[in-house]
């Protein structure tokens, strides 16, 4: 790692992305195995190649591109393209750190609006309780949306099943989540 504070604007976002990651972009041969594997990439502006493709070129435009893309946000994570990839490339684990970086340099994009508002709501819940505690992700949900009254029936109904807790089961070492959120956290400002 680099402890040169101008590191991320010498050496690009594909650099960054491989420090934090160990994600080498550099290695796509643009096969395309992942965009057509993708279940979302028709809903993406950029299917997973072309980021690809955009984080190989350095160049501040299309990375800027990149970090404001709803791409980042409509990926779902479930690794489709990492299967599919002939070189092994962990496509969701570059997006995950592209969705954080977005979020730090406040570029998410306005149509991930409610994607961004479940991430935040998803992961203070892990943060706070050490698991998640679903009434609370989503009151913060709703609060964070202000689409307070959708879905409120369905919560009496799912209450009576069992399906929500009213007290969060909170893990015994909190203080041990907390400190990787904090790593975590000067890990990703580094």
């Amino acid at each position: 790692m680099s402890s040169d504070p101008h590191h991320s604007i010498i050496s690009g976002l594909s650099s960054d992305v491989l420090e934090h990651t160990e994600v080498k972009v550099s290695k796509c041969y643009q096969c395309g195995k992942c965009s057509a594997g993708c279940p979302l990439s028709e809903e993406m502006d950029f299917p997973p190649s072309v980021i690809m493709r955009m984080l190989q070129t350095d160049n501040p435009d299309l990375e800027e591109k990149v970090l404001r893309s709803f791409s980042i946000w409509v990926c779902l994570t479930c690794e489709m393209c990492f299967a599919r990839c002939p070189m092994s490339i962990d496509i969701p684990k570059m997006m995950d750190y592209l969705r954080e970086r977005s979020l730090k340099e406040k570029k998410a994009n306005p149509k991930a609006k409610e994607i961004v508002a479940f991430h935040k709501s998803f992961l203070d819940s892990i943060k706070y309780t050490g698991r998640l505690y679903e009434i609370g992700l989503f009151i913060d949900y709703k609060a964070r949306t202000l689409k307070i009254l959708d879905d409120l029936a369905l919560a009496p109904k799912m209450l009576k099943r069992g399906k929500l807790n009213i007290f969060p089961e909170l893990i015994k070492d909190r203080s041990g989540v907390a400190e990787m959120f904090k790593k975590s956290s000067k890990k990703n400002n580094t």
